[in-house]
């Protein structure tokens, strides 16, 4: 008699108190500082701190430094072509015409100047022989992608490389 009292009343109470729970919280995110402080012959103590903020982010969209949607993004990278002459694990791509996307980046960008990794991909975009990579020449990649995407395109481009390249 319990058990069917506890499915009855609780139960429901119980999902919609979770359902309640879980979509109010998309769209915030909770930081933890802690704090260590040691001194003389006391113990040490740790504090921390709880901040919640609101993000401008979903859970499925990633943002780079220059506000693109990398889900966005992989749309921009298959509708383009890259994937004919990049390897990209994040968009299943296997071309080997162009440097590989899962690394090249990085690297390069270290190499050229340690420049940002964002404005690294996205001068590699719009001009792609302003840095041409270890074992590749000049005039490979289309230099029309920087007049032929948007704004918004190639923010959201730059965004999905930058989130798929490893350091």
């Amino acid at each position: 008699m319990i058990w069917v009292l506890f499915a009855v009343l609780l139960l429901p109470a119980g999902f919609a108190g979770w359902a309640v729970g879980h979509y109010t919280s998309l769209g915030s995110s909770t930081v933890v500082h802690t704090v260590t402080v040691a001194g003389g012959t006391t113990p040490a103590t740790t504090t921390s701190a709880t901040t919640t903020s609101a993000t401008t982010t979903s859970a499925t969209t990633t943002s780079s430094s220059t506000g693109g949607d990398a889900a966005a993004g992989e749309a921009v990278f298959k509708a383009n072509s890259c994937a004919s002459c990049h390897t990209f694990q994040p968009a299943g791509a296997t071309g080997t015409v162009g440097p590989d996307l899962d690394k090249a980046p990085a690297q390069d960008a270290k190499a050229d100047h340690n420049m940002n990794l964002a404005a690294f991909i996205k001068q590699s975009i719009e001009d792609p022989d302003a840095y041409i990579a270890k074992g590749y020449t000049q005039g490979i990649m289309p230099t029309t992608f920087g007049k032929s995407l948007s704004a918004k395109q190639l923010n959201d481009l730059v965004a999905f490389i930058a989130s798929g390249t490893k350091s």
